[in-house]
């Protein structure tokens, strides 16, 4: 049984400490460098003492916890990046009036003993809201709480099949699930039927994941990747005219170094220089000359004047002399890149035995478009980016989850970032940190092969099962209370 509602002063004494543990939590849980375990409990607090204590005051101790806890992205995204602070708060207070909300609805069931009604309330509601917000927002999925689990490799494997809305749904249903058995007003045997059908659940979901680690695919063949990226002075920023070919020619003086590593493919970031249109036929003959030089493959991003304004480019050149392939950059970050224009084409090139394709920096924030890699079927992605320098790996490892949901390798250069190369089941292959030299750099032999995934071919289905069971709920929860209205009037 659910105990008796707490006194006004105890409700104030233990709504506070609900407020500091949750902030505490959520603060550390998140942000670019998350405490990966800390997820798992930090709606714990709010969920259990929400049934003890009056309506809207579960409400505002869940809103007020996960507020605070929300400023652990204050520098990043107001410092660091210059958001607005209208903007910053408006994203803080929209997400913790969705769990506020959440926790009322699963309060709700709660209170009426309906276990599994309970349990869901919350993650469903989660899971809407963020692909809502992933489908409007310009940065898609960036503050998505499965990347806080990036570190913990055997959950990461649900993202092959339900991509990051399993990985919300899970972390949200385990404190939903205990806060259900603690506080519902079901019997006993039916809480015992309820938490063993869970624990199930979970040790089903990291024993395959665990045994997915285990079992790596056949490579289809082994590829040797160079990554490359300079944050010193000189190669900073993005430079016209000659000074950005200065700065990619000193890109190019690092290529035999890597060749003769055993790199047959050389990644160089995003936008090394600001390259107008008729200076083109100049870098091509630098870059096609070193790649048919030193036999590999050189892809680098520019910014490419064109005639009617810029693009954010990433050109290809090849090792055997056949014509440069380019890509254009989708998603652009706002105010950052608002003189660029976007892509709308795909790159996807065989290379040996197997599909490589092109994407740029932010566009791995976005799950649509590496799922069309993914059922394109290629087997290495290759990724030029620049990060902001604080949020190097958390940005990295988006990307990573890329590589997870749709069963490919992913090899990104980012200046003031990390190079990283990464297998399809998220394990970090090889990593240096881009301002680890005048011109840090990393090459690796890496096997790839295309793994098919019920992601890249169902998509987010699963996001749409949640929009439709918190639909369900929410209209057993209205006509309950008609139901309950109209019991008390004829009363």
């Amino acid at each position: 049984m659910t105990d008796q509602p707490l006194d006004s002063r105890s409700a104030w004494q233990f709504g506070l400490a609900t407020v500091v543990v949750t902030a505490a939590m959520s603060y550390f849980a998140g942000g670019l460098h998350p405490v990966w375990w800390l997820g798992w409990i930090a709606p714990l607090p709010a969920l259990v003492l929400a049934p003890r204590i009056g309506k809207l005051a579960a409400f505002l101790v869940s809103f007020a916890g996960w507020v605070l806890g929300g400023f652990s992205w204050w520098n990043y995204l107001h410092v660091v990046i210059r958001l607005p602070l209208s903007v910053f708060v408006l994203a803080v207070v929209s997400a913790a009036v969705v769990f506020g909300l959440g926790v009322l609805l699963s309060r709700a069931f709660l209170l009426r003993g309906s276990l599994w009604r309970a349990a869901l309330a919350l993650p469903s509601v989660w899971v809407t809201f963020e692909y809502l917000n992933a489908v409007t927002s310009p940065h898609s999925t960036f503050s998505n709480l499965a990347y806080t689990q990036m570190d913990f490799l055997p959950l990461l494997q649900v993202a092959s099949v339900a991509g990051v809305w399993g990985i919300d749904f899970l972390l949200f249903f385990f404190p939903a699930t205990i806060a259900a058995i603690l506080v519902s007003q079901s019997s006993a045997s039916h809480k015992r039927r309820f938490a063993g059908i869970v624990g199930i659940l979970y040790i089903a979901v990291l024993s395959v994941g665990t045994l997915r680690l285990l079992s790596p695919p056949n490579p289809a063949e082994k590829v040797t990747v160079g990554l490359i990226a300079s944050d010193v002075r000189e190669n900073a920023g993005t430079r016209p005219g000659e000074a950005g070919m200065a700065i990619l020619a000193r890109y190019l003086d690092q290529v035999p170094s890597l060749a003769a590593q055993g790199a047959k493919t050389i990644i160089i970031p995003e936008k090394v220089a600001d390259v107008a249109d008729a200076e083109i036929p100049r870098m091509d003959q630098m870059f096609q000359s070193a790649a048919v030089q030193n036999h590999v493959d050189i892809l680098v991003g520019i910014d490419h004047h064109v005639a009617n304004g810029y693009l954010n480019e990433a050109r290809f050149y090849r090792a055997d002399g056949q014509p440069v392939t380019t890509y254009v950059k989708h998603h652009l970050i706002p105010a950052f890149e608002r003189r660029d224009r976007p892509g709308t084409s795909y790159s996807v090139f065989s290379d040996g035995a197997t599909l490589h394709g092109i994407a740029i920096c932010k566009d791995m924030d976005f799950p649509a478009l590496s799922r069309h890699y993914g059922k394109a079927g290629i087997a290495l992605l290759l990724v030029p980016a620049w990060d902001f320098g604080t949020d190097g790996w958390y940005h990295d490892r988006m990307a990573v989850m890329r590589g997870v949901e749709n069963g490919f390798t992913v090899a990104r250069s980012a200046k003031e970032g990390l190079l990283t190369i990464s297998d399809p089941r998220a394990r970090v292959i090889a990593q240096q940190h881009s301002d680890a030299a005048p011109f840090a750099s990393l090459v690796a032999t890496i096997p790839i092969t295309h793994v098919t995934t019920f992601y890249s071919i169902a998509g987010d289905w699963f996001a749409w099962i949640n929009i439709a069971a918190l639909t369900c709920m929410l209209f057993v929860a209205f006509r309950r209370k008609q139901e309950f209205a109209r019991a008390s009037s004829a009363s």
